[in-house]
């Protein structure tokens, strides 16, 4: 079965590129590469031995983006393409609201008209804001987003939500906690776009020499050290969880056209205690600076990961040293 991937050259779509290929899909990608190059999309091809399809064009073009699918006898689509900076949404919400939302209606547009019957789509843990109480399940309810980003992805779910009401297509939302590190082959990981707003590649640019300085925002925060907390899950594990779902949507095991699944490790882990793990598994000291908090993050989130393990048969294979390893070996190699 041919899978469309949108932002198939960035990270968390090239990882899953890979697996879906590695397990029996055929696979088109689609990407405008304003905030990627061709390199990732290279090295699925050389992990996998496999030709993909590339069509280079901005989903936000809906002509562009329709063209691509007269081509092919598309059986699923997998909608990874949006901009994902948090701080960059605080300052440019209005690059966020039109990139991502836009894009995501000529998506589903598209979807529509040609019949596509099986939809993944790329959320993330910020839908959750600021909850109540952590870990947080797939039925926890939603607060205030406290990014645009992290807003997009609401009004993204929210507009699935609406339309698998009267569609008969099947929809399955995974909402991704921290994704991190490298494949194992150190052939493909994270190249992030201008100064990296994520922690992982923060730690592993400052340790490199790449960048100036490390900072923690916030100190100040209701957790065990003050900083904020996070869920890290390899990103070989998050790919895998698209090929499950997608496996799950084909082979018709879904128990409504819409479903949501968290995709985290369920073990939260401050931003100081991230650090130390880095340190443990390099040998590396790294000299980090303490300061405010930043506006946009949430103070701690983590999953309860039960229903994609119950349902997806999807069990996270790599621990946070494996995380700081395969990051670790991938910076070198940069």
């Amino acid at each position: 079965m041919k899978v469309l991937v949108t932002g198939g050259c960035g990270y968390i779509g090239s990882h899953t590129i890979v697996d879906l290929l590695q397990n029996g899909y055929e696979v088109i990608c689609v990407d405008n590469n304003s905030r990627s190059g061709l390199s990732l999309l290279e090295g699925a091809r050389s992990i996998t031995g496999k030709d993909i399809p590339f069509h280079q064009a901005d989903i936000c073009d809906y002509e562009a983006l329709r063209s691509v699918f007269s081509q092919y006898e598309i059986g699923g689509v997998i909608h990874f393409a949006a901009f994902k900076s948090v701080d960059e949404s605080v300052k440019q919400p209005l690059l966020y609201f039109q990139n991502n939302l836009v894009s995501q209606i000529n998506m589903l547009r598209c979807c529509t008209e040609f019949g596509i019957k099986n939809f993944v789509f790329s959320s993330s843990c910020s839908v959750y804001g600021n909850a109540d109480v952590i870990p947080v399940t797939e039925e926890t309810v939603l607060k205030v987003a406290e990014s645009p980003y992290g807003r997009t992805k609401q009004i993204g779910e929210d507009m699935i939500h609406d339309i698998a009401k009267v569609s008969e297509a099947s929809y399955i939302l995974l909402r991704y906690f921290n994704p991190a590190g490298a494949h194992p082959s150190v052939v493909i990981g994270e190249v992030p776009f201008g100064r990296p707003s994520n922690l992982v590649p923060a730690i592993t640019q400052f340790a490199a020499g790449k960048l100036p300085q490390l900072k923690v925002f916030g100190t100040d925060y209701d957790t065990r050290d003050g900083s904020c907390i996070r869920d890290f899950v390899h990103v070989s594990d998050i790919a895998h969880a698209h090929t499950l779902a997608m496996d799950y949507l084909v082979n018709n095991k879904n128990q409504s056209n819409c479903e949501i699944f968290n995709l985290g490790t369920g073990n939260g882990v401050t931003v100081l205690e991230t650090i130390a793990a880095f340190e443990s598994v390099t040998g590396k000291k790294l000299d980090y600076k303490l300061d405010d908090r930043r506006p946009g993050d949430v103070v701690a989130v983590y999953a309860n990961n039960d229903k994609a393990r119950n349902l997806l048969n999807w069990v996270p294979a790599y621990s946070l040293e494996d995380i700081m390893r395969t990051a670790w070996a991938w910076e070198m190699k940069l």
